[in-house]
Order: C-alpha cells, then sequence, then structure tokens
C-alpha cells in the first residue's frame, strides 16, 4: 500500500486542484484571498462531500507566505450536531511521517545524527540485521522495514491496545521481522520504520520523541494544538470518527488506538496548525533551506524503480506546479495537505472518514 492513494484519491485532487488555483495570479503581497478562489474551494468540497459521504471536511489555504483563509464544513460530530471548524482536530494518519521528517532533519543539521550512520548507533533497542540500515534508507522507505502485517484479527492495523511507552511499544512489533529487502534497493512504504525514526531520534537527542516532537517542531511552528491522538484523553475539538458500512450508510469508525506508531501516523491536528506548519517551512523557520530541498529530494532505489519520494515526503507536478507533501488515511480519517514553494502556496484538507 502506497500511503493510501486509492482511498483518497478524490481528497488528493481537490488539493492539487486547490494549488493550481493559487498558482494562477501573480504574487501581491497585500492581496486578499478573493471570493473567487472561495467559491472553487467550497464548490469542490461540497462536490466531494455529496459524493464521499464524507460528515465533515476542514481546509486552510496558504497564500504567500501566510495563512489567507480557513474553515470547515459539515459536522465533525453527527450524534451531538457539532459542526466541523477551522479548529477541529482530525487525525493526520501518514501526514505525521512529514513532521517527524523535520524533527529529524533538524537533529541533522546541529550535528547530532548522521543520516548515513547505522540505525542501530541511535536505537540500539533494534536489532542488528545481516546488513547495515541508515537513517536515511528508513526515511525514503528504502530500508527494507516491513509495512503492517495484515492477518485475521489486524492486530496492527486495527490495534486497541494502549501503550505508555510508544517507541519501545511500537518496536516490538516488528523489529525482530526479516527486512522485505535489501536497504537501498527497494521502496516499501513502511508506517513501521518510522517507529524506527522515533527511536534514532529519542538517541540522538536525548529526548522522548513527543518531547523533541512538542519542543523542536509544534512549539516554534505555533502549532499550540497538534498532539498524539491519546484515546484515554478528554482533547477539546477532536472531531469524531466515522466510516461508510457496506451499504453505504455513515458509521462510527472501528477502534483505533494509534499509541504504537505515533511518528508514523499517530498524531491529530486542526488545519490552522498544519497551515502554520506550512508557513513555517516556506520561512524556513524550522529547517533551513538547503535541508528542506533534502527532504523534498526523491531517493532513488538501486533497482531503478520509479519513486517521487523524498524523506518523509512526497513530490509532484500539477501544471507545472512542484509540489511537496504527504496524505493519510486510517480509522476515521482522510487527510492531504500540498506546499508548492515556488508560488509560497499551501493548501491543507482534513477529514473525518475514512
Amino acid at each position: 500500500m502506497r500511503f493510501v492513494r486509492t482511498r483518497n484519491q478524490t481528497l488528493i485532487a481537490i488539493a492539487l486542484m486547490l494549488i493550481t488555483v493559487l498558482g494562477i495570479e501573480p504574487t501581491l503581497a497585500a492581496q486578499q484571498f478573493s471570493t473567487e478562489k472561495r467559491t472553487q474551494i467550497e464548490a469542490a468540497v461540497s462536490k466531494f462531500m455529496a459524493t464521499s459521504h464524507a460528515p465533515g471536511v476542514s481546509v486552510a489555504v496558504v497564500e504567500n507566505g501566510a495563512l489567507a483563509w480557513s474553515t470547515g464544513f459539515g459536522m465533525a460530530d453527527l450524534e451531538n450536531s457539532v459542526p466541523a471548524t477551522e479548529h477541529t482536530l482530525y487525525r493526520l494518519a501518514s501526514i505525521s511521517k512529514s513532521l517527524t521528517a523535520i524533527g529529524a532533519m533538524q537533529l541533522v543539521e546541529h550535528g547530532k545524527l548522521d543520516l548515513d550512520a547505522s540505525v542501530q548507533k541511535y536505537c540500539p533497542a533494534f536489532p542488528q540485521k545481516d546488513i547495515t540500515i541508515t537513517t536515511r534508507e528508513v526515511l525514503g522507505h528504502l530500508g527494507g522495514i516491513r509495512h503492517y502485517r495484515e492477518g485475521p484479527n489486524d492486530l496492527e492495523i486495527g490495534n486497541t491496545k494502549h501503550f505508555d511507552k510508544p517507541i519501545e511499544a511500537g518496536l516490538n512489533f516488528f523489529k525482530d521481522d526479516p527486512l522485505v529487502a535489501k536497504p537501498g534497493t527497494e521502496f516499501h512504504y513502511s508506517t513501521q520504520g518510522f517507529t524506527l525514526v522515533g527511536c534514532v531520534m529519542e538517541g540522538a537527542s536525548g529526548k522522548s520523541y513527543v518531547d523533541y516532537m512538542r519542543e523542536q517542531v509544534f512549539s516554534p511552528a505555533e502549532m499550540a494544538v497538534t498532539q498524539p491522538d491519546q484515546r484515554f484523553s478528554i482533547i477539546p475539538y477532536r472531531t469524531r470518527f466515522y466510516q461508510l458500512n457496506k451499504s453505504g450508510t455513515v458509521e462510527n469508525a472501528d477502534f483505533l488506538d494509534s499509541s504504537y506508531k505515533i511518528p508514523g501516523g499517530g498524531f491529530i491536528s486542526s488545519v490552522e496548525d498544519m497551515a502554520r506548519l506550512e508557513v513555517a517551512i516556506l520561512h524556513d523557520k524550522l529547517i533551513r533551506r538547503p535541508t528542506r530541498d533534502l527532504l523534498w529530494t526523491p531517493l532513488k532505489p538501486s533497482n531503478g524503480g520509479e519513486d517521487n519520494y523524498g524523506l518523509g515526503w512526497d513530490t509532484g507536478k500539477v501544471d507545472s506546479v512542484f509540489y511537496a507533501g504527504h496524505n493519510g488515511g486510517q480509522q476515521g480519517t482522510s487527510t492531504a495537505f500540498r506546499i508548492a514553494p515556488a508560488q509560497q502556496a499551501g493548501v491543507v484538507v482534513l477529514t473525518n472518514l475514512e
């Protein structure tokens, strides 16, 4: 599964459409977010909600390097008639990988993490394999780490157990398993691999993964509400999570406790917070420009396979506009966000339907 393209292709299409909308007009420092653009976005979201039956959708737009507009559509909680807004918190799913990659690259900039050193240098809890695995390879899904193990009980995709030590618990799911490919040779998308990156970050920083992300990524970017999706905590503005049953009726999504995979798919956030992240990246507030370029440079597997994935970030072009970002999907959510650096633009689309 390649970061759930098949499950939220329409959502991705909306995000890419918005990128082209934002790239049409010349950049003007004092330009207001136009009514025409707002109408286009509202029409796209309305069509998406009608066809997908998504209960709630929130959207944020970055234009000229600043948050230009954000709002919500539909309902965050159907049972209690709570509207979705720009403040609603959704599961980010695999967008969490892009956040983790930023944190890891900060450690590289500070000389605390060598991307090409063995992961065991920083994460001794991960057993030695027959061949060296580097953090660079794991960030680019070339480390040979498997994705979820799917089976009749779905114990990994549908985990329901809560873990107070998320990195340690997450490693236990896969650390003793054989590699699915020789590192560097093949692209194998792996959420589990990002738990290994989280362990590397803990060893390099001397802090817990969550504390590091809060202090070094979220706080500087003014992302005040981004946090792990703690199922037992009371979290204001958190949406309810939904899915469609076989008859196409909206129902509550299957239960998920994502405490075992926070670095690769366990954060929740609002569209406004994610837009602030995009602004921080566009203004080099979190990492330097050469480091950002490295994040967005696809790694090439030695088997010659086509790959547009950099280090925790996907890349591409639409109507000649380069973008970088990620999408995600898990129980009760589908997500997409994109940055177009040359246009100083970005979009975030989050919904509460799997």
